[in-house]
């Protein structure tokens, strides 16, 4: 690989070299004339050019089917599954107007799906029957502080009653005993009944613990003589009795500050053959931000995410089970930042890689590690450089999975930080003391990368920005292929199109490469005129198919067990090098923590092709994949789908 990326590099340089050679050998006014874009765009349409650098290309949908894509994911279908919700538009939230586009990436058709609720910043994942697992979503938009007319914010109700939970209906009135304001909720809420505490050594009654519940106030009018600064009990009006006196409520500074968004408990399965949303049931808490992910026993796990009253989630993450459609919570409480990215590992615990998208303190739940989900073990991971700047850092799990190896590419500071980190940094998940070290440096501070892994086991890492979503224009059109084996970067053709938050990247089942979304918050170099959404979808052909031939795949089963083997059908069987089994992705805000690259073993006989799928249920999740195969020049066939029960 190092031999061939070194002589990919020297032919780039030649066909640079002679081009210019033969356009200086023309007159000087025809050299003139042609310009720097018209050369520009002579030299990428080349076919050496393209066959060492890929070619980048603008898909641009009809009108009428363009969205803000903010979500999507490849379907088993070979149809990618493209998620808007209301797409970071306030009046589309406000009127309830929610997108959703399947296209076909072969045929190039584009079709609209109804969609339920507003499933923008939503969580997703793959499930073993090739359904997509959607949850969470957005219920209300922030309020900065210029907006808010309102004084409002957290109430904490208590239940001190260990016989009874108890029920607070929307509008609700708390008035205050030492300020004696009034809020109203703006939610139903239900109390837990409190909890009896006991001596362990004597079994003596010790207290009762209350039933906490979580509620969003806020003022019955307008104005800052409604603002409170400090924190006060509440009596809740319209109760009696016992329960006047078991419950009431505490609420801290009710204010007019900045009101984070809001999360949706709904949850919905997408099923790719009749192209539709299917409600399940809703998870226990609302999330905005959620990351989903595949645990040991093909359940999925649900971290994370701002509530329905714009609170982080206090670490309280549950688990959804595909066979009841019904969610529990977890035996125990463990709180990340939102997005944050978390991968099954081989012996069924979760890596989490310190890398997220956005909320959440920046001194908790921030440090890389290992978690034991069962018994909330956490083991920190060390030596992570730029351990500041792991927002709107992008992982990957580098190909094959079968390495345990990860790498974490840039990011930045938290929040709206103007801080962003070059480095890349690597972890080998099987060595006797994992730690981070450094890997090859991006030429750029870079906020939203994205990365996918490809067949040939490199992974392109494009896009980005130096800048908070790309203010002071500082999105960065460059594009590099990592390959594993070197530990190296080889640039590759420039995209066409800026990308920073809100976009993301899928491997298609041909070999190449789309990618969707991208919100900057200006348009200027200046920052004083606003970002306009990038609905545009770039598709990147790797250097890799633009070679004379490609290996072909056919004739296997769909279905093949883990630790079992399938034959196959090529005609170029005795040139495969490599057979991959990739997942398919699932994309958003830098986070993909679905895409797998694993290595299976085979055999060639004649046109026959043999392959072994690992036994590992961890390494090898039960579900679809997209089968590659890869001859000795690193070209790989067109996917077959195979499902892995």
């Amino acid at each position: 690989m190092k031999d061939r990326a070194g002589r990919r590099r020297a032919r780039r340089f030649a066909i640079g070299t002679a081009v210019v050679v033969a356009l200086a050998g023309m007159n000087g006014p025809w050299l003139y004339r042609f310009s720097t874009e018209k050369y520009h765009q002579y030299k990428i349409n080349q076919p050496e050019y393209k066959a060492a650098n890929g070619k980048w290309e603008i898909v641009e949908f009809p009108e009428e089917y363009r969205q803000n894509t903010i979500h999507a994911a490849l379907l088993r279908t070979g149809k990618v599954l493209m998620v808007a919700g209301s797409g970071n538009n306030q009046d589309n939230s406000d009127d309830k107007q929610y997108d959703t586009r399947i296209w076909d990436p072969v045929k190039g058709t584009i079709k609209k799906v109804p969609t339920p609720t507003d499933l923008f910043c939503t969580g997703h994942t793959q499930l073993a029957n090739g359904n997509l697992l959607i949850a969470g979503g957005t219920k209300r938009y922030e309020k900065l502080k210029g907006d808010v007319t309102k004084a409002g914010g957290l109430m904490v109700v208590h239940n001190e009653n260990p016989d009874k939970p108890i029920t607070l209906p929307a509008g609700t009135r708390f008035t205050g005993k030492e300020n004696g304001k009034t809020f109203v909720s703006k939610d139903p809420v239900l109390v837990p009944r409190a909890e009896k505490v006991f001596d362990k050594a004597t079994g003596k009654f010790l207290r009762n613990d209350p039933g906490l519940g979580r509620i969003y106030v806020e003022a019955q009018k307008s104005g800052s003589e409604y603002e409170t600064g400090t924190e006060d009990n509440y009596r809740i009006q319209g109760l009696s009795g016992a329960d006047a006196r078991n419950t009431y409520g505490i609420a801290q500074k009710l204010a007019l500050d900045k009101k984070d968004f809001q999360g949706i408990r709904d949850a919905f399965e997408f099923d790719p053959v009749a192209e539709k949303y299917i409600k399940v049931d809703p998870m226990h808490e609302a999330r905005w931000y959620p990351t989903l992910t595949t645990l040991s026993d093909g359940k999925i796990l649900s971290v994370s995410g701002l509530d329905d009253i714009g609170q982080l989630v206090p670490g309280k993450n549950e688990i959804y089970d595909p066979k009841t459609k019904e969610w529990t919570y977890t035996d125990k409480v463990r709180q990340f930042p939102t997005y944050p990215a978390l991968f099954l590992m081989e012996n069924g615990k979760i890596f989490y890689s310190g890398a997220n998208a956005g909320y959440g303190p920046d001194d908790v739940g921030r440090d890389p590690g290992i978690w034991d989900v069962e018994t909330n073990k956490f083991n920190k991971i060390p030596g992570m450089s730029d351990a500041n700047m792991l927002e709107t850092a992008n992982t990957v799990l580098l190909p094959p999975a079968q390495d345990e190896k990860y790498m974490v590419i840039g990011g930045g500071g938290v929040g709206e930080s103007k801080l962003s980190s070059e480095k890349t940094r690597l972890v080998d998940l099987k060595a006797d003391d994992p730690k981070f070290v450094d890997g090859p440096s991006l030429e750029k501070g870079t906020r939203y990368p994205q990365a996918s892994v490809l067949p040939d086991d490199s992974v392109l890492v494009s896009g980005g920005s130096e800048d908070y979503r790309g203010r002071g224009d500082s999105n960065i059109l460059q594009a590099r292929l990592y390959h594993p084996n070197t530990n190296a970067f080889e640039r590759v053709a420039d995209p066409l199109v800026g990308r920073n938050y809100h976009s993301g990247s899928i491997l298609l089942p041909d070999g190449r490469l789309m990618f969707f979304g991208s919100d900057s918050l200006y348009a200027d170099k200046a920052n004083t005129k606003p970002g306009k959404f990038e609905q545009r979808i770039e598709i990147y052909t790797p250097p890799y198919l633009y070679r004379d031939s490609r290996p072909d795949l056919s004739g296997g089963p769909q279905t093949v067990e883990r630790g079992g083997s399938a034959t196959f059908t090529s005609r170029a069987a005795s040139t495969v090098k490599k057979v991959r089994l990739i997942r398919p992705s699932a994309s958003t805000h830098v986070t993909d923590v679905d895409q797998r690259s694993i290595a299976l073993d085979f055999e060639a006989d004649g046109d026959k092709l043999k392959v072994t799928v690992p036994s590992s249920k961890n390494l090898v999740p039960s579900g679809w994949y997209m089968m590659f195969v890869t001859d000795g020049e690193g070209t790989p066939s067109k996917a077959e789908w195979v499902r892995v029960p």
